[in-house]
């Protein structure tokens, strides 16, 4: 008869349980990179208890922390094996000059900035994670390099506000927000088919300025990019919109002027400019058709989706 080795099974599983100190550190400094921007979110989201010393709110972050911690040990294996790789591609991306460290650095910082002075911090996260529906038809419907498109562009220039001096820094958007104005002036909805979604291009919907919300966005985006101008365009609830991208808070301040007392006086009277930030802190501005003015009111405000034209 064989004697086989007797095997101390609680032994053999706390030696394969057997943790480096490394790997609590690497774990505790991941831990703490995801633990900000959910803390900003239930900040933002939950009431402020108002105790003292702002105790609620550091419980909850001990508590976030804490739970993701553990989770992480959890998964050490698997997780350390993702950081590994993960640092390799950022270790290559950094050697060719593409996305490296100091790339996913500037973003992370400038994500976590955003999101402490947003309202809806949970939107930027969400518009990072989650697809844009009909993405590549929608990007090859914006013929932006289209004469018809690049033509109607020019022309809406002509028509509007060709005689506003004093803002040449401001130029192209001024005449982006001429296209805008002849766009919304003319444009006629008209639901999709029963079908499913009919996705329109840019110069198609020159014909007779109809159609739906994408369609509406895909020639404003063209229109737009093809005289200069950076938009991007937003999908939330059922719905997708175009903004212009209008740079820093100071030049926000300035354009704000440019709207309220010199482009769109009348239509803004009294009202309120919306806009949005980005995780790079760059404004932009609403344009959708339901908007008389640049800015105009949101149709939704939850972010599911951002897809930027350059």
């Amino acid at each position: 008869m064989i004697n086989f080795p007797k095997i101390d099974f609680p032994q053999l599983k706390s030696k394969l349980q057997v943790k480096s100190p490394w790997d609590r550190i690497i774990i505790m400094l991941l831990s703490l990179l995801i633990t900000i921007p959910i803390f900003i979110i239930l900040h933002q989201n939950l009431i402020d208890l108002e105790w003292a010393f702002n105790l609620d709110r550091v419980f909850i972050f001990i508590f976030v922390f804490t739970a993701i911690f553990f989770l992480l040990m959890y998964l050490r294996t698997i997780i350390i094996l993702c950081i590994a790789v993960y640092l390799l591609v950022l270790v290559y991306g950094t050697v060719i000059g593409n996305y490296g460290f100091s790339e996913i650095s500037e973003d992370y910082n400038s994500m976590i900035y955003t999101m402490s002075d947003n309202p809806f911090p949970q939107d930027i996260i969400v518009a990072k994670l989650l697809p844009f529906p009909n993405k590549s038809k929608i990007i090859n419907a914006i013929e932006y390099q289209n004469p018809k498109v690049r033509n109607f562009a020019i022309m809406a220039t002509s028509k509007h506000f060709k005689g506003i001096k004093g803002y040449s820094d401001y130029r192209t958007i001024i005449q982006c927000f001429a296209v805008f104005k002849e766009i919304n002036s003319r444009w006629n909805y008209v639901n999709d088919p029963k079908e499913g979604d009919y996705i329109a291009t840019a110069s198609e919907s020159l014909e007779y300025f109809s159609g739906d919300c994408d369609d509406h966005s895909i020639l404003m985006a063209a229109a737009i990019r093809s005289i200069g101008g950076t938009p991007r365009l937003i999908h939330t609830k059922g719905h997708i919109y175009p903004e212009i991208l209008i740079g820093s808070l100071i030049d926000l301040e300035k354009v704000n002027y440019l709207i309220k007392n010199v482009l769109f006086v009348k239509e803004s009277y009294g009202k309120k400019i919306h806009y949005h930030i980005d995780e790079r802190g760059q404004v932009w501005m609403n344009l959708d058709y339901t908007a008389k003015y640049p800015g105009g009111p949101f149709m939704y405000e939850e972010i599911l989706g951002a897809l930027t034209l350059k």
